[in-house]
């Protein structure tokens, strides 16, 4: 039975967690293996939309997402100045679904590692896959592991981040794509802000919302030709110098400072599986961060992995079954993406007036297919 299956879930960040989670339901034994030396969370904090909290509740993960997490009543939007745009009610707009919520990447990470039924194994990568592809043998995938052992599975799963190892295994072509921006978040205390609030200026937008305990994730981006950061001396306060003065105060905050910087990449191949080698995650369809999807996708997509699954039959007819499954979604996200930096991009004066007029109607085209079950 499919149920009985053997997995290696390689990462063990969000995706890669809720995958082993997911799977260990169905009956499955799993191993996960991290390359990172300790469990750590990259970032600061999350945004977790209805679809997302949803998903993460059917985990197991309700009562901490309520006892940790800070409930989002809306998402405002403004201009650089301070001048408000649109407010956007997230009660109607994820109806049906599940309230929206912030967090701390640290914490929503430390409360699936308490919930992940296996222990993690730190400091161990692949270092190689061997898979039989002749359609008559049936015997697995065979690992070897960098601390020497190996290992023989009837899946493995990909769940190791945008920069996958994994993936170039299963689709060599489908590297991360560099999307014009880059970016900081991180962490600082401003009890003032109750809600998702972001002001949007030319070229350059920053956004804070509560993640608990009075802090705020704060998250900035520019347009930028290189992935490197453009920062001079002047850091992010030069970057910011217009904006208005709650934006200047939090970016004039120690936190700040040390801000965490990425480049803004998408992964899009469209082939996630090769025999019994499956991603999942940033590894499968890395997003922009403008729609706040990354963690619900990668959630949704260990929850129909396992489906999938558990109802037995090939196994890799079953993992391309998971794919058709997913494909639309995820593409579904990035298209969204797309629009909305389009959106974001246009000349200020005619963006201001197309969010302070149509801003309700957008998100609500953008985000109602994922108010239906994945």
């Amino acid at each position: 039975m499919s149920s009985h299956l053997e997995v290696l879930v390689v990462g063990a960040g969000i995706a890669g967690l809720a995958t082993a989670t997911a799977l260990h339901r169905e009956g499955m034994s799993v191993d996960v293996i991290e390359r990172s030396p300790e469990s750590r969370a990259m970032g600061a904090g999350l945004f977790l939309p209805g679809n997302s909290v949803r998903a993460l509740t059917a985990l197991g993960l309700g009562k901490h997402l309520t006892a940790q997490g800070t409930p989002m009543p809306g998402q405002r939007l403004m201009d650089h100045r301070g001048r408000v745009l649109a407010d956007i009610d997230m009660a109607e707009l994820w109806r049906g679904t599940a309230g929206c919520v912030g967090i701390t990447r640290g914490d929503l990470h430390a409360a699936l590692q308490d919930i992940a039924p296996v222990p993690v194994r730190h400091e161990v990568t692949v270092v190689s896959l061997k898979q039989s592809d002749d359609g008559v043998h049936d015997d697995g995938v065979h690992v070897e592991f960098s601390d020497g052992g190996s290992g023989r599975y009837d899946v493995v799963v990909g769940a190791d981040g945008i920069r996958s190892g994994l993936r170039e295994s299963v689709d060599p072509a489908a590297g991360a794509r560099y999307l014009g921006q880059v970016c900081w978040r991180f962490l600082t205390d401003a009890p003032d802000i109750d809600r998702w609030t972001a002001w949007l200026g030319p070229g350059t937008a920053f956004l804070a919302y509560p993640v608990g305990g009075g802090q705020v994730c704060c998250y900035a981006d520019v347009a930028a030709a290189s992935p490197k950061d453009p920062t001079t001396a002047a850091g992010l306060l030069g970057l910011f110098s217009g904006y208005d003065q709650r934006v200047r105060d939090l970016l004039a905050t120690p936190a700040a400072h040390e801000a965490y910087f990425s480049p803004v990449e998408e992964v899009s191949g469209e082939t996630w599986v090769r025999g019994r080698v499956v991603l999942v995650g940033d590894a499968a369809h890395a997003s922009s961060p403008n729609m706040a999807q990354g963690v619900a996708m990668a959630v949704e997509d260990a929850q129909v992995l396992a489906e999938v699954l558990a109802t037995g039959g090939d196994t890799e007819d079953l993992l391309q079954q998971y794919v058709q499954r997913r494909l639309s979604r995820t593409r579904w996200v990035q298209r969204q993406t797309h629009r909305r930096e389009r959106s974001r991009s246009m000349p200020p004066a005619v963006r201001n007036i197309a969010f302070r007029y149509g801003a309700k109607a957008l998100w609500e085209r953008g985000y109602a297919p994922l108010r239906d079950l994945p």
